[in-house]
């Protein structure tokens, strides 16, 4: 399974991105998807996924309230809108996938598949 993440970039404190992570070579039906992100000199650490088919996410308590994934399986692609942000969200942003794993799980589970990441910096 390929997974490709696109959408970061440079946005003021307080405002929105999206990313994108499309998925290919697999059946991403069975995926649990997730983001996680990595600050410079931080370890990598896990923001939020989303169950196989939609409907059960799970969130850290940075992200909750205003981070928002979402998936659409017809497309292969799994999405993060990202609102409110703030200078210390800067990091990059990496999808994965873990097959038929509670959302929640992926906090402390290594995912199966990783794509390569996408930088995102909030300026204050």
């Amino acid at each position: 399974v390929q997974l490709q993440a696109s959408g970061g970039g440079l946005v003021q404190a307080g405002g929105s991105l999206r990313l994108s992570c499309a998925a290919s070579g697999g059946m991403f039906s069975v995926f649990t998807m997730a983001w996680f992100r990595q600050a410079p000199g931080k370890e990598r650490e896990f923001v939020t996924a989303i169950s196989w088919r939609g409907g059960d996410e799970y969130y850290t308590e940075s992200a909750k309230g205003r981070f928002t994934i979402s998936r659409d399986n017809a497309k292969n692609s799994v999405y993060l809108q990202m609102n409110s942000l703030k200078p210390e969200d800067t990091a990059v942003y990496y999808c994965a996938a873990r097959t038929f794993a509670a959302p929640a799980t992926l906090a402390t589970m290594t995912p199966n598949y990783w794509g390569q990441g996408t930088q995102v910096t909030v300026s204050s």
